[in-house]
Parts: structure tokens; C-alpha cells; sequence
């Protein structure tokens, strides 16, 4: 089927707000499939950590994270990191692999995210994004992190962020979704803009799954849409990269449903799947693989 909507998926993995919209994002990915054509760009939030430290973070703050977010249900880890650690390092291997695919640079950006959320691993560091990289088998790690430092991969970074720093006037400035952390008026993380034809919409920082729907439905009602399901099986064979609770529950839900975590993992334990330690399921059989 060919795609009817390009999304541009504006975000980056160090992002707990970005982090916490994964669930959104994979219900869309699960409801519309690939009539969304998906473009992923990064915005680089932060080159160093001296840059996080200079706006007053530190690492204390940082591990308060899960209990700031644990309430939109993505699993968290400990987070105690003996520093800060800038992100543009991993904006840069996610844009690598997307020289791949842009469904290499969404693998990419996945690992990513679990490994600044789930583990205490220096994530500004080639070997712990190396680390990430390598828990998904469909990425080609070391020619990502070969060609982290390239001319190539540079310039598509720096369009990125000229990209991302074009938000002034739009509709996500005016929801009060933009920030300026750099002299510049920025989309922050996540954003999604829908387009079909001539025709944009802006859906600025965190937004309800609903926000999406609505969008989509109006840019080309004549889409099909999958509405709730009772089979997680179904959902981790179609979407591969293993799932939070989180997302498998609102994945699951019809319609506009409230998610509901403990039938997700009810369900997810009877159709045989494995919870991994960074809290995302998989089928049993991908794990024993894995093993």
C-alpha cells in the first residue's frame, strides 16, 4: 500500500517527554501501518553535558526523572549517572543508520531511548551507544558508529537542527510547544508534522494520542485504521523491536480507551511473551534467539 500521510517525526533520544510519547507514536504506527510514511530528525538538545549543566541540571535532577514521568507508564530504570551527558553524540548515530533506512534510524532511536531510560550507561559515549545498538540484530552497528564522524552524517545533523530551529510562528509556538535553549525558537521533542499534498499540520511537543488521530482522519478519511485488538501477540510480531506495557495497552485499546497496563500484562504473559530488564515485552521465541 502506498503511503497517503508523511509524518516528520521531530525529536531526540535523551528527551524524557520524547521517551513518554513512544506509546502514541507506536499506537499511530500500529493503527495506520504504512499508509504513514515516517521521516525521523533529530534536534540535538544538548552537545555536551556541560551544556545541560550550564541550564542548572545535574545529575541529582536527572534521576529524578521516573518519578516526574512514570505516570504516562514507560518503564524507567535507576538513572544515576555520575554526570550529565550531552545527546548530540547519539543524534548523530541515529542519523547514521537512517543512511540506512529511516526504519533503521527509528530502530536506532528506540535502543537509544531504552538505554538513557532503563540503564545508568554514559550514553554520550561510543561504546555504550555501541552497546544499545547492538540488543537490536536488524542494525548494522559497526558501520553506524564507522561512519558516526563522517562529512555525510555531519551535514545531515546540521540540517536537522537547522530544521527543528524553524519552529517560530507556527502552530506548536503558539500551543506553547516550542523552546529557545540556543538563540533559536525550536520544535521540542516529540513533535509530528502531518502532510498530505499541500495541506501541514503541526502537532507541537507531547500530545495525547487522540491529537494524532484527529489529524490523520482529517487529512484522508478514506484511510483504514485498526481500532484495539485482542491478540499482543499480533501487535509484537507486526512491530518487532519489542514493546513496553504501556504501549501494548493503548496499542490494545479501542478507539479512545483509557489504557489498561494490568490486562496488557495479563495478556502479553498469556500469549507467551517475555518481559526483557529494560521493561519491554517480546515474543518468547525472539528472546530464546537472543540467548
Amino acid at each position: 500500500m502506498t503511503a497517503s500521510i508523511r509524518v516528520t517525526h521531530i525529536t531526540d533520544p535523551g528527551c524524557p517527554w520524547a521517551y513518554s510519547e513512544e506509546a502514541p507514536v507506536t499506537a499511530l504506527r500500529w493503527r495506520y501501518g504504512d499508509q504513514l510514511e515516517w521521516r525521523h530528525v533529530m534536534i540535538g538538545l544538548a552537545e555536551s553535558g556541560e551544556h545541560y549543566e550550564k541550564r542548572g541540571h545535574t545529575p541529582e535532577r536527572h534521576a529524578g526523572t521516573p518519578a516526574r514521568f512514570e505516570r504516562f507508564g514507560m518503564p524507567f530504570g535507576e538513572m544515576r549517572r555520575p554526570r550529565m551527558c550531552g545527546t548530540g553524540r547519539a543524534c548523530r548515530a541515529i542519523v547514521s543508520a537512517r543512511l540506512d533506512s529511516e526504519h533503521h534510524a527509528y530502530l536506532a532511536l528506540r535502543e537509544l531511548r531504552f538505554g538513557w531510560f532503563t540503564t545508568n550507561l554514559l550514553m554520550d559515549e561510543d561504546d555504550a551507544i555501541a552497546e544499545c545498538l547492538r540488543r537490536q540484530p536488524e542494525l548494522d552497528v559497526e558501520a553506524i558508529m564507522g561512519r558516526i564522524d563522517s562529512a555525510e552524517v555531519e551535514e545531515a545533523y546540521q540540517r536537522d537542527r537547522a530544521l527543528v530551529r524553524e519552529a517560530a510562528g507556527g502552530a506548536a509556538s503558539l500551543q506553547g510547544k516550542t523552546a529557545n535553549t540556543d538563540g533559536e525558537e525550536r520544535y521540542t521533542a516529540s513533535s509530528l508534522i502531518f502532510e498530505r499534498g499541500d495541506l501541514r499540520f503541526e502537532a507541537g511537543g507531547w500530545q495525547p494520542l487522540a491529537a494524532y488521530d484527529v489529524i490523520v482522519a482529517n487529512l484522508d478519511p478514506t484511510l483504514s485504521c485498526r481500532s484495539g485488538s485482542d491478540d499482543p501477540a499480533e501487535l509484537l510480531r507486526e512491530l518487532p523491536y519489542g514493546l513496553a506495557t504501556r504501549e501494548v495497552a493503548l496499542a490494545l485499546a479501542a478507539r479512545n480507551d483509557e489504557p489498561d497496563d494490568e490486562a496488557a500484562a495479563e495478556a502479553l504473559r498469556g500469549a507467551g511473551a517475555v518481559a526483557g530488564e529494560d521493561g519491554r515485552w517480546w515474543p518468547a521465541s525472539a528472546r530464546a534467539a537472543a540467548a
